[in-house]
């Protein structure tokens, strides 16, 4: 693997990268290390060297381990320290993989903090600082990286290398309820086209934040959402419900039985209104090897959304022994 080094940085934030990656980092306004990329046809690095690509991955998902998956839309990271104070939060709840949304950052690259922290960022390529979407992965996640790609400022998936089964995780930032109806269907239909290229025996995770409410009421959708969800259903709700029933995803935040403040995922300013419309979803094919999802108030960095986190241990089936 490539030695690292520190990079020198205007700002001050102490970022480490790799000898082969340097040539192509950029400074952007606020001090953020940045890593511009071309792409293949397939989500590896291009400039990836034989070595990196085919050296040993450490498993992420296993039986005896647990593993955490989260989402939090941020507000912003288009500060200086703010992903640093981001990655803090993370490692306090022992978060692997964090799906964020708005993170505010342009174009697509590939960040590395100096605390290991690895952040998969995919924006908008106009310049504005505006939406995006990102996956900040310790340092196992990096390590077990296989590809990544990033689709728009509203999705990025990446998958990860597991000895039994592998992970994929699509990171999404929804338009809100009130958008335009065809961008609405515009963003459902790129989530589709991502959903549809995963291998069918991954762990797939659609994660991040729908702006989708699905409410208490699971009457004619049992076999993909549970009857703990909170409030009620919205046009968002009912996209995201349906495009979840196409692909035997299950909504978990509505599995688990947990009091109203460990569901409810953004409160309004005036902190009168309270919605759950962040959500994790996992494949129904692997739904018993999820443990937990609830909202974690105490991680705080001035969002008005909760970071939500899922426990997941992989529960593989039982083979017949051959007489």
């Amino acid at each position: 693997m490539a030695s690292l080094q520190r990079a020198s940085h205007p700002l001050g934030l102490n970022l480490l990268t790799t000898e082969t990656e340097t040539e192509t980092l950029q400074w952007d306004m606020v001090g953020h290390q940045r890593e511009d990329h071309s792409w293949d046809g397939g989500m590896t690095l291009a400039d990836q060297n034989q070595r990196e690509v085919h050296e040993p991955k450490p498993s992420l998902l296993g039986p005896k381990s647990i593993s955490r998956v989260g989402c939090w839309n941020v507000r912003t990271m288009y500060e200086c320290g703010k992903a640093a104070q981001v990655a803090n939060e993370m490692k306090q709840n022992r978060v692997d993989i964090l799906g964020v949304c708005e993170s505010r950052w342009t174009g697509n690259g590939r960040v590395v903090l100096a605390d290991g922290t690895t952040i998969l960022y995919s924006g908008q390529q106009d310049g504005q600082h505006q939406g995006g979407v990102a996956l900040m992965l310790n340092r196992l996640a990096a390590k077990a990286l296989l590809e990544w790609k990033p689709v728009s400022e509203g999705i990025v998936p990446a998958r990860f290398y597991s000895k039994y089964s592998k992970l994929t995780v699509i990171q999404c930032y929804s338009p809100t309820n009130e958008a335009d109806e065809v961008d609405k269907l515009n963003f459902y239909e790129q989530l589709q086209s991502e959903v549809a290229v995963t291998p069918t025996h991954d762990v797939l995770m659609v994660i991040g934040d729908l702006n989708a409410k699905v409410g208490r009421d699971n009457i004619g959708r049992e076999d993909h959402m549970g009857k703990h969800g909170s409030g009620e259903m919205n046009e968002n709700g009912e996209l995201f419900a349906d495009f979840r029933g196409l692909n035997g995803l299950v909504i978990v935040g509505t599995i688990f039985p947990h009091k109203e403040i460990h569901k409810t995922t953004w409160t309004s300013p005036d902190k009168r209104t309270k919605n759950q419309i962040d959500h994790i979803t996992f494949n129904s094919r692997w739904r018993t090897s999820l443990l937990e999802t609830r909202v974690f108030r105490g991680a705080d960095i001035g969002s008005d959304h909760m970071q939500v986190v899922g426990r997941l241990r992989l529960k593989l089936r039982k083979v017949a022994k051959s007489l």
